[in-house]
């Protein structure tokens, strides 16, 4: 066996009695060094050389009695997971509904730090199609989904990350200074929805609108790309108006305006 195998070994192994030790923390309020050793059978050497680490990553909290247990990271993690699951069921039949009517791909997608990340993707009826998949991915600063995700930050977290990008030109159409995309993410906080007009793939199109949970906040985009043969710029306004209509559909699903 190689180095390179040996080592990937060696890193499953990590992995999974570092799961192991958060599932035996989980069964307990808070457990001392000993008892999670016998519980999870490792080395105490080991055990702290974990405990460490999750503790420095804010998943495990030891307290003064040198007792440990798990923090609310874990819960929100978890929450998190939930929510997007949640999301993907309520938005499924509305996303398919949305891509009969218009016959074109539909995508959902949500923040993912510096990225947008699809998370729902249902095809065109046509035999050309997008090339996408589910968790794929995206820029926030060409695509239309990464504009009005982008454009729902608080100034503060906007300008942050904007600050932070890198506007990687990917066609002639792409945004290129962050002053042209704070002038144009103000104007998706004025209209409500957002555009990617080639920016990102020449000869796609995408329109975009927010879905938004109970808070009011941008919890994920729902887009429709088309191919920019089947683009009918005449059928514009009636495109976002389908689409404005299926992401209020979601939203007040997910309690937004209730």
């Amino acid at each position: 066996m190689g180095d390179a195998d040996e080592q990937g070994e060696k890193q499953i192994s990590a992995v999974s009695r570092t799961i192991r030790v958060l599932e035996i923390l989980s069964q307990y309020k808070s457990i001392n060094l000993e008892s999670l050793a016998k519980e999870t059978d490792l080395p105490k050497a080991t055990l702290i050389r974990f405990l460490t680490t999750l503790g420095s990553l804010g998943y495990v909290y030891r307290d003064p009695n040198d007792r440990y247990s798990l923090t609310l990271k874990m819960f929100s993690v978890g929450s998190h997971s939930l929510e997007h699951m949640d999301l993907l069921r309520i938005a499924r039949p509305v996303a398919e509904a949305l891509a009969e009517e218009l016959g074109e791909t539909v995508h959902m997608g949500i923040l993912e730090e510096d990225a947008a990340i699809y998370v729902l993707k249902v095809e065109s009826k046509y035999t050309i199609r997008m090339h996408s998949r589910v968790g794929k991915a995206i820029p926030l600063y060409c695509t239309a989904i990464g504009k009005m995700l982008l454009s729902d930050l608080d100034d503060r977290e906007r300008h942050g990350t904007v600050g932070r990008l890198k506007l990687v030109p990917f066609t002639p159409n792409t945004i290129r200074t962050p002053a042209e995309l704070e002038r144009e993410l103000m104007e998706i906080r004025e209209k409500g929805w957002s555009m990617d007009r080639e920016e990102h793939e020449e000869g796609v199109s995408c329109i975009c609108a927010p879905v938004r949970d109970y808070t009011g906040k941008a919890a994920a985009a729902l887009s429709v790309s088309w191919p920019l043969f089947r683009y009918d710029p005449s059928l514009a306004e009636s495109y976002i108006a389908a689409i404005m209509k299926a992401a209020r559909e979601i939203s007040a699903l997910l309690g937004h305006g209730a």
